[in-house]
């Protein structure tokens, strides 16, 4: 199975890595957005002013650890492309494994095992919803024309004299 829209191995790390922080800085924009809301004191403009401070704080942090996450998880799929010679849904899921084993690295190797099986389940997860989504949809298309028969083909002296309107 082949993925269409994706860009060729070495271009795709840096579209990864600028998609995986556009999500996460607007994600966490949001997040921070309703937090630094909920925390702040009462009135409007101290709402406001809390919430505003929090997006500029903590977004663009949040955008940048979703961006080495997208930027790893990358190298390490365009790797096993490369190892390999296949793209298939195997390679997303390995490389969800070992982005998630290497970047809980300094915790030790239970915590690796722990989020390598974590980052390994939620892509199996991912790839295997994608997977049912297309067969779904591709299901659901007409599979070739629905003619009984063929169209009759005009000869070409019906067309008329067409010299007539030079």
């Amino acid at each position: 199975m082949e993925e269409y829209a994706r860009e060729p191995c070495p271009w795709r790390i840096v579209d990864d890595c600028g998609g995986a922080f556009t999500m996460g800085a607007i994600g966490g924009g949001i997040f921070q957005a309703v937090k630094g809301f909920r925390n702040s004191p009462s009135g409007i403009n101290h709402r406001l002013k809390g919430s505003l401070t929090a997006i500029r704080t903590r977004a663009p942090q949040l955008g940048g650890s979703f961006a080495v996450w997208g930027g790893l998880f990358s190298m390490i799929d365009c790797g096993l492309v490369k190892v390999r010679g296949k793209e298939d849904p195997w390679n997303s899921i390995t490389s969800g494994a070992m982005t998630g084993a290497i970047l809980t690295a300094r915790n030790g190797p239970v915590a690796m095992v722990g989020s390598a099986a974590m980052g390994g389940v939620l892509l199996a997860l991912i790839e295997g919803a994608g997977i049912l989504l297309t067969r779904f949809a591709s299901s659901q298309l007409p599979t070739g024309p629905q003619f009984a028969e063929e169209p009759p083909s005009m000869p070409a002296s019906s067309f008329g004299d067409y010299r007539q309107y030079q």
